[in-house]
């Protein structure tokens, strides 16, 4: 492959990097995933600029080698996690998300979409929705969950509240007390993004939860933001 095509080709690479990591910004999504993408998109286009000169070249090379390397490592355990299938009417457990006053986030609803399509399909199930209140939140993740799924006409009696977390950890530490002092069955249905199940799945078997998987859909343009971010999450996890 000559230079000029893989000049033209890594920085194809790099504005179509700093465009698709750039569409969230509007909605004021701007976070360390789409930071971290904007600035590997860079590299990308520094190294058909510079990749004349060696020492350069050999720098921006390996970084982003080591970028790729790892993103790909930690792919592949999110994608094994999120085809995990959970056991027949296991609990299931929906992982709060960002609510604007007392509106779901776009990607809390994709969550909810999968939890009322896995409701339906187990109508022996139970449903722990969990998440907190947080700044610009005028109810709880949880009561926003549970007026959606009401209004989709889930069964109230089906449904339980978790309103005090603030993590994935205390999410899955949180419903697991509530799925136990209800009697509901400890098998579980992790419902949130796919890119959130390996964490959430690990949190889920230190508490001792036998869990499958129930992904929610990511819009496209959001999930390279926020898989990148989980890959700093999932980092953060196994080191404190």
């Amino acid at each position: 492959m000559s230079k000029m095509i893989m000049r033209i080709l890594l920085a194809a690479a790099g504005i179509i990097g700093i465009v698709w990591f750039s569409l969230p910004m509007p909605l004021g999504v701007v976070n360390i995933g789409n930071l971290t993408g904007l600035a590997v998109s860079a590299l990308f286009i520094a190294l058909a600029i510079l990749m004349d000169i060696d020492i350069v070249r050999k720098a921006v090379s390996l970084i982003l080698i080591v970028s790729v390397c790892s993103a790909m490592a930690l792919s592949a355990l999110i994608i094994h996690a999120a085809v995990r299938k959970p056991e027949e009417n296991a609990t299931a457990i929906v992982l709060g998300c960002r609510v604007y006053g007392e509106t779901p986030s776009l990607m809390l609803v994709k969550r909810l979409e999968a939890a009322f399509d896995y409701l339906n399909k187990h109508p022996g199930a139970s449903c722990v929705l969990s998440g907190g209140r947080g700044p610009g939140e005028n109810i709880s993740e949880a009561e926003c969950m549970y007026r959606w799924l009401l209004q989709k006409g889930i069964d109230v009696g089906r449904l339980y509240k978790e309103d005090q977390s603030e993590s994935t950890r205390e999410n899955l530490s949180f419903s697991e007390a509530i799925i136990s002092e209800e009697g509901l069955p400890e098998s579980v249905a992790i419902v949130t993004d796919s890119f959130h199940l390996y964490r959430a799945g690990a949190e889920a078997q230190k508490l001792g939860l036998r869990y499958g998987s129930v992904p929610g859909k990511t819009p496209w343009w959001l999930l390279p933001t926020f898989l990148v971010r989980e890959y700093y999450a999932i980092l953060y996890h196994w080191f404190f």
